[in-house]
């Protein structure tokens, strides 16, 4: 019996690192933001953007944060890729915008409007 309940133990714990739960808290692995750059108006910018003006800070939060406050918060990339699979990240982010208007995004840097300015975002591993 007391064998048992060890093993449901473990699988629970499993379970929580494999969807994400545990590296999320414990931090691990590299760190990554967003930054904003505001680049200017959108009547006279002259590429590809993402009208970002109305997207939903639960949808984007990376994106929502950086354009407000020049930066976001961190998104810790789990040590053996399991995390990815399981949690949002700001590259799903930059996927999703990619995937509705794929010239504004070039690699690690998309660019988009809200409220009539256009901000660069660009994805940027943290220096420690």
């Amino acid at each position: 019996m007391r064998q048992r309940y060890i093993l449901v133990l473990v699988a629970l714990v499993v379970l929580g690192l494999a969807v994400g739960a545990l590296p999320s808290l414990l931090k691990s692995g590299d760190p990554y933001r967003v930054q904003a750059t505001d680049v200017g108006n959108a009547s006279t910018f002259d590429g590809a953007t993402y009208d970002a003006t109305d997207v939903s800070e639960r949808r984007f939060p990376y994106v929502t944060e950086a354009i407000a406050d020049g930066t976001s918060g961190s998104y810790y990339e789990g040590p053996f890729g399991v995390k990815e699979s399981f949690s949002h990240s700001p590259f799903d982010e930059f996927g999703a915008v990619a995937t509705r208007v794929p010239n504004a995004v070039e690699g690690d840097v998309a660019y988009v409007t809200y409220n009539g300015t256009v901000y660069r975002l660009e994805i940027v591993r943290e220096d420690e």
